[in-house]
């Protein structure tokens, strides 16, 4: 099995878990064996209009529909759409007459989307199930893609922009909330599949994030917002010994939520 598979197995894995147990901690970065869990956002959502505590498992580290600029009848796609947080924050914005679409890999997390679906009673919304790297979407058929920390997760960023590009409309653009970093990422974080599925591992550099998107063709590429993450040593000790840890810290290692935008 090659890694890109085995990390996808890894992520499935852990999101079908979660999707079953209705919690979760996924970007908190807090699924290891002590069970520290990191927040990344806290209780924003609570204040967005359209937000549905059934469907909001704390799996974010942003809120992307904030600085999307959705308009009325627009088309939505939502990468990684999880049971639905933000796909009904934008529907509320798209209005009767616009369309929200999430995909998400994860049968048990599409399914858990339908029946919140189904119970709240939206008739502009629509979960398939897929990869980012090979979406179900038509061509130039979508005004706003969002992402709400997902693609850190995805193995092939690069195929994963390029999709991007793919489905959106000439000039529509995407409004992404992820996790990067500043510094080196520690060797024993990189090869840690927990700490991939909990975002940290699979973050790319900022700058190497940026020049992905850049490199496919995108526009007026802006980080609209950035938040440091601090996690707690009881997390780095997991995997790092004490002197690991004070040598990342010389580093200016660091990792961020950040919100970037970008236009096709």
């Amino acid at each position: 099995m090659d890694i890109n598979q085995e990390v996808k197995n890894v992520v499935k894995e852990k999101y079908a878990s979660i999707a079953v147990k209705e919690s979760g901690c996924g970007c908190s970065c807090g699924c290891g064996s002590q069970q520290v869990e990191v927040n990344m956002i806290g209780d924003e959502y609570k204040n967005i209009d359209g937000h549905i505590e059934e469907a909001d498992l704390g799996l974010g580290c942003g809120i992307p529909t904030a600085f999307a600029d959705i308009k009325i009848n627009d088309t939505v796609l939502d990468l990684g759409s999880g049971a639905g947080n933000d796909v009904f924050i934008a529907s509320k914005l798209v209005g009767p007459l616009g369309k929200v679409i999430g995909v998400d890999m994860t049968n048990e997390m599409v399914e858990k989307a339908n029946k919140n679906k189904a119970k709240l009673n939206f008739s502009n919304v629509e979960f398939r199930l897929g990869e980012i790297e090979y979406l179900p979407i038509e061509d130039n058929s979508i005004d706003v893609v969002l992402s709400n920390c997902v693609l850190n997760l995805v193995p092939d960023k690069n195929k994963a922009f390029s999709e991007i590009y793919r489905t959106l409309k000439t000039n529509g653009h995407f409004s992404i909330s992820d996790i990067v970093t500043k510094g080196n990422l520690p060797e024993k974080l990189k090869k840690s599949a927990e700490m991939y599925a909990g975002c940290v591992s699979g973050a790319m550099k900022k700058e190497d994030y940026l020049e992905v998107i850049t490199n496919n063709n995108f526009s007026k590429v802006e980080v609209v917002k950035s938040k440091k993450i601090e996690l707690p040593t009881q997390i780095l000790q997991q995997y790092l010994s004490v002197e690991e840890i004070r040598e990342a810290n010389k580093n200016d290692f660091g990792i961020y939520s950040i919100t970037v935008n970008g236009y096709k």
